[in-house]
């Protein structure tokens, strides 16, 4: 859908809130589809929610104030692939503080854009004031996000990611390429709609106030085989399409992060010549969280 410029698109189609003011910054796993902790893995202070969609440009790209990259609608997902290059982040611009650290993740998932769910795994370059921190992590939202322990993750590492369906359960995989380290979960999502698969560079959630995280400056991200050298990702399978990003056609979605008053934090490129390849250059911290609300979650340790 083309809007006139200047005119923002509020419908349906595009808007998808989930409840993420309930989500706590300390978490105990709740009894569900997400089970128990995974050996190797620990409870997450933070959680990757469905993309808060804040209106189109007149480029017809999609603005979200948490999400940036690209993503593909269909039906009946059953795979998606993607890889990327963990970026280093820059805490001399977006330091932070021990209260409120900066955040950005990257991942690659099915549901989200159109629906209440997200599979999904990924890693994250965060700031703790000058201390940068990186690790891998998976999640199974609404369940809570687990950090995955046994991915020693550093900048400049090959990543790469896979989320598929079997009709019953997903599995999420994620490898560190550079190290030869792997990790894989499955479980059950309950209402999952299969209907739409992304690559994403984030800013998680949530502030005391359910917003999203400030996004720290992790520069430029690289996503896919012209970056990382790993063939068959930033694809995806659906019901009717399988291929790269570019084989969805008009069902491919051109999002950039930015704040509800048009501020970019996190511009993608286009696709490369591939059909696949891209990057997100970020752009702004976005808005911090008022300093009487303590800020964002605690740091990574």
């Amino acid at each position: 859908m083309k809007l006139s410029p200047g005119v923002r698109f509020f419908g349906p189609a595009i808007i998808l809130l989930a409840p993420l003011a309930n989500v706590g910054l300390a978490q105990v796993a709740p009894a569900g589809s997400n089970g128990p902790a995974a050996e190797g893995t620990r409870l997450a202070q933070r959680q990757h929610g469905p993309a808060r969609v804040h209106g189109r440009r007149p480029d017809n790209s999609v603005e979200s104030s948490n999400w940036s990259g690209f993503a593909v609608t269909g039906t009946a997902f059953t795979d998606a692939k993607g890889s990327w290059t963990v970026p280093t982040v820059n805490c001399s611009v977006t330091p932070g503080t021990n209260s409120s650290p900066t955040y950005s993740s990257f991942w690659v998932g099915i549901d989200g854009y159109t629906s209440a769910s997200v599979e999904q795994a990924g890693t994250d370059s965060d700031c703790n004031g000058s201390t940068p921190t990186y690790y891998a992590w998976y999640e199974f939202y609404p369940n809570p996000s687990y950090e995955i322990l046994t991915i020693n993750v550093r900048p400049g590492d090959e990543m790469s990611s896979e989320i598929s369906y079997n009709g019953s359960q997903f599995t999420v995989t994620i490898t560190d390429k550079t190290t030869g380290k792997t990790f894989s979960k499955s479980a059950a999502v309950r209402g999952a709609a299969r209907t739409s698969a992304e690559w994403i560079a984030e800013a998680p959630c949530c502030s005391r106030s359910g917003g999203s995280l400030p996004l720290s400056d992790f520069e430029t991200v690289k996503f896919g085989l012209d970056y990382t050298g790993i063939a068959g990702t930033n694809d995806a399978t659906s019901g009717t399409v399988k291929g790269a990003i570019s084989a969805f056609g008009a069902a491919v979605e051109q999002i950039v992060m930015a704040t509800s008053a048009g501020v970019d934090m996190a511009v993608p490129s286009a696709l490369q010549t591939d059909g696949t390849s891209f990057t997100v250059a970020w752009a702004s911290e976005g808005t911090p969280p008022p300093a009487s609300t303590g800020g964002g979650g605690h740091g990574h340790h």
